[in-house]
């Protein structure tokens, strides 16, 4: 057994055994070869590092074992050792304890090659190993001829949206060595993060560019001077590893042989860099096999030693880099220790057309696809994704070489994943009436996969339904052998984890297909799973929705040779509308606006974190309804929703394209609701040429951000949305979107009500703002507004009373109005062309003056009714 794997008892005695050796070596020196070996001893190295001579002074035997043994460890110091016997002229010593160490020991294998030594064959060899990835469809290519540059924009997990601190959105930088380097940066006080986590959707490349870093770092480009060794851990193995294993056990795994010298590795733990790859695929932290490890020698379960690293309670000083999915960013809370956080956010449009290029050989093909795919807006949108553009070059390049017409379009990932089933069913090689057959148990052993959270399956269960040698296996499964206990096991796994979660969405679909072991439960087992597994099935969800598309199912329909029922979109719907009734007030609707900071009790803190996954469901409900490209669908969905909240969200392009799709088909009387979130574009960092560069940071100009409310506010405009009420609080309303957002106002024919709550606004944005209102299109009928300050917005609020021919309400509840306000107040309500007939002054203090002024108001006006406690 590897010294590496031995159990803590077993190193314990193999130590002492060490320092008994290294004693009675000692002791069959004479006085005079002792004073030679300590002196020999202070220029002996190991690893670069010898012991200072100051420790090596009137020491005797015995004390001298202790230093050895505390400054290089036991086993090493045996070596270090028998090389200075030699060169004190005890060579007689040296050899019996060579002799000795062979037979109580075994062979020095650890110490074989020092661990300066061991980088350069350890990166030639992660160099050897990492030159080319292998692709969904088993080819491989070189790394460095596919990667191809993603936009990383630094994550912004603790910003409290809307507040005076809060920053502009920093810029998103294409994922080179400079920015790969800035990951592990220190902060204004020089302290370097020992976790970095990148984040992201399935798809988007993060174990790619995870890979990368691992090669870059190999190369000598990344992290010079900081690591010595950089270890790749894909979570999903490292918890199906069969048996126990230590992560010494591990290390030795990814060497390229097992002679390592380990324990001087994890001697430096400083000098490590472990890449996890997945960890959303760790299970919650409630559960008791998942204590953290702590000791690198100990074998455990690989849940303990990914839980000990990510908690930094083994090796406390390892450096760390993490890749999950943002779907469920809960799951490593409470396991990292003070993270730092960036997204990976795909390919930015120049990069799209990189991609293309490289992955068509042909440049007339790779113009022609690019093109195609530029020409289809939506399309050309979804390729930000890494994987969706991969799967889209696949299915095109196909209909090149059979010489078809690129005219069947995409609109969502949905279509974009079935088309390249179905492309691959008709493709030469998947023949025969089985293959749809074998493809229909390949969706049910993706469906139980996702459903038990595996993803790695052995040879029995592909004999179990069949499909040991088929063609499905062939095209749609990787096999891989994985060391076992005593031998090399074989398993299986689906190109992609996002792809085994479509083909899981496609089983329930098929189920009347008759398929011999179903799991049973249908879509609403699927639908109504517990919070614990939602996280994981919240891809294959979406999936499930988007095949609802008629067209989709008429194709599934044509191509599997079976009726979908209809069922499974009934049971969907009602799945829906059920969570309207069981939500009547949305994340976040019932919220008190109330404008005084005060700090939340610590009960109440607790349960906004334990809703912190709950808070982007509304937004993940969108990307459902948006995948089934159904507007009868959207519109019976959203009857069920009177008011749409989303929490928090960080809109991306993407997001809003869902969010206007949905809103424009929303019924009458809709309500969107947007609560802290970002409504202005990061800027993506590019690097100046070298005129520019020359020329200095006075010859570029600042761009504006950009409005990401610009698209809804679009969809506003147009005369099928009924959109009656839009509601921003605790929003940094920039110029840009307060400029979208009046020009939609003097348009939008359905919207009744405007809210601007705990916003920040310029003066600027306010006179926008102000513009829409009074604009003799605007139907606003209702505005709510709850500023930090009223100061600057009361001289517009002003304007709009006597200007609005159609605002009868004005909601100032929870605002801090002084006495010359209340005056200009009154005296718009006053004027003769003000046409409000309710005032909402609940929870507003106002001074006895004040209170007279607004009674003599509502005495000139009595239609006004004005609401207040003291009135």
């Amino acid at each position: 057994k590897d010294m590496a794997g031995t159990s803590s008892s077993s190193t314990e005695t193999r130590n002492a055994l060490a320092r008994e050796l290294l004693l009675a070596a000692l002791e069959d020196l004479t006085q005079e070869q002792l004073k030679r070996f300590c002196y020999k001893l202070r220029d002996a190295q190991l690893d670069g590092r010898s012991i200072p001579r100051g420790r090596l002074e009137h020491v005797d035997r015995v004390d001298l074992v202790e230093r050895l043994t505390q400054f290089y460890g036991p086993e090493p110091a045996l070596d270090v050792t028998r090389k200075v016997l030699k060169k004190a002229d005890a060579r007689d010593v040296a050899a019996r304890l060579k002799a000795q160490r062979l037979e109580g020991l075994g062979p020095s294998c650890s110490a074989l090659l020092s661990v300066s030594k061991y980088k350069k064959k350890y990166r030639e060899h992660v160099l050897l190993q990492h030159a080319k990835v292998k692709e969904r469809n088993a080819r491989s290519v070189k790394i460095s001829k596919r990667f191809t540059k993603l936009l990383i924009a630094p994550g912004m997990e603790d910003e409290v949206l809307g507040t005076e601190e809060e920053p502009e959105p920093e810029r998103a930088r294409r994922s080179d060595s400079h920015t790969f380097n800035r990951l592990f940066r220190g902060d204004e006080e020089g302290q370097r993060p020992l976790t970095v986590v990148l984040q992201g959707p399935a798809g988007i490349g993060k174990t790619m560019a995870a890979k990368k870093i691992l090669y870059d770092w190999a190369a000598g480009k990344l992290y010079h001077g900081l690591v010595d060794f950089a270890f790749f851990l894909l979570c999903r193995e490292v918890l199906e590893r069969p048996g126990e294993c230590s992560l010494a056990d591990l290390i030795l795994d990814q060497c390229p042989d097992r002679v390592a010298p380990v324990r001087q590795m994890l001697a430096q733990p400083q000098r490590l860099l472990f890449i996890l790859d997945g960890a959303d695929e760790l299970p919650g932290l409630g559960a008791p096999e998942a204590a953290p490890c702590t000791d690198p020698f100990q074998a455990t379960s690989g849940l303990r030693i990914l839980s000990g690293l990510l908690s930094q309670e083994l090796l406390p000083s390892v450096r760390l880099l993490v890749t999950t999915r943002t779907v469920a960013p809960g799951r490593l809370q409470g396991r990292l220790s003070s993270p730092q956080c960036a997204e990976v956010c795909g390919f930015s449009d120049k990069d799209k057309k990189k991609y293309f290029f490289k992955f068509f050989k042909d440049e007339k093909k790779a113009e022609r696809a690019y093109r195609f795919v530029k020409e289809n807006e939506t399309l050309f949108t979804l390729c930000f994704v890494p994987f969706v553009c991969w799967i889209v070059c696949t299915v095109l390049q196909e209909q090149l070489q059979l010489g078809q017409n690129l005219s069947r379009t995409s609109k969502t990932t949905t279509s974009v994943y079935l088309h390249f089933v179905i492309s691959t069913l008709k493709s030469p090689g998947a023949d025969g009436p089985q293959v749809p057959r074998e493809l229909c148990k390949l969706c049910l052993l993706a469906r139980e996969g996702i459903l038990k959270g595996q993803a790695h399956f052995s040879e029995k269960d592909l004999e179990r339904l069949k499909l040991q040698g088929s063609q499905v296996q062939t095209l749609f499964l990787s096999k891989k052998e994985v060391p076992d206990v005593q031998e090399k096991k074989v398993t299986y796994s689906f190109i992609d984890l996002s792809f085994q979660e479509f083909l899981a969405a496609l089983s329930y679909l098929l189920e009347d297909k008759g398929a011999p072991g179903a799991p049973v439960g249908g879509v609403q087992m699927l639908l109504n799973s517990d919070a614990e597994l939602r996280g994981h099935l919240v891809l294959t969800t979406r999936f499930l929705f988007g095949l609802l598309n008629v067209e989709w199912i008429g194709d599934i329909e044509r191509h599997f040779g079976c009726v979908v029922p209809e069922r499974v979109k009934q049971d969907t719907l009602r799945w829906v509308q059920g969570q309207g009734r069981r939500r009547v007030a949305p994340v976040g609707a019932q919220r008190n606006d109330k404008l005084e900071d005060t700090e939340k009790p610590e009960e109440e803190e607790e349960e906004e974190e334990e809703k912190e996954e709950e808070i982007n469901l509304g937004l993940e409900l969108l990307y459902c309804l948006y995948e089934t490209q159904d507007d009868t669908f959207v519109h019976q969905a959203l009857s069920s929703l009177p008011e749409l909240v989303l929490e928090r969200v960080r809109f991306s392009w993407m997001d809003l394209e869902v969010l206007g799709y949905c809103v424009k088909r929303c019924p009458e009387g809709q309500a969107l609701k947007l609560v802290s979130c970002g409504l202005v574009a990061a800027r993506e960092k590019k690097k100046k040429n070298l005129v520019k560069r020359l020329k200095g940071s006075r010859a570029t100009k600042k761009q504006p951000l950009a409005s990401l409310l610009h698209p809804l506010c679009e969809v506003m405009i147009d005369q099928q949305c009924n959109l009656s009420s839009l509601t921003l609080s605790c929003c940094k309303l920039h110029d840009a979107v307060c400029q979208d957002l009046a020009k939609a106002l003097r348009v939008a024919s359905n919207l009744r009500e405007l809210g601007i709550l705990q916003c920040r606004l310029t003066k600027i944005g306010l006179h926008l703002l102000s513009e829409g209102l009074v604009w003799p299109k605007c139907q606003v009928q209702t505005l709510r507004m709850q500023l930090l300050d009223l100061r600057e917005a009361i001289q517009y609020l002003v304007i709009v009373l006597q200007q609005s021919p159609v605002l009868t309400t004005l909601d100032l509840s929870g605002c801090q109005l002084s006495g010359p306000m209340v005056t200009n107040l009154c005296s718009a309500l006053k004027h003769p062309t003000c046409c409000l007939k309710t005032l909402s002054l609940a929870s507003v203090e106002l001074s006895e003056l004040s209170l007279r002024e607004l009674r003599a108001v509502k005495t000139a006006k009595p239609n006004l009714t004005i609401m207040h406690s003291a009135l």
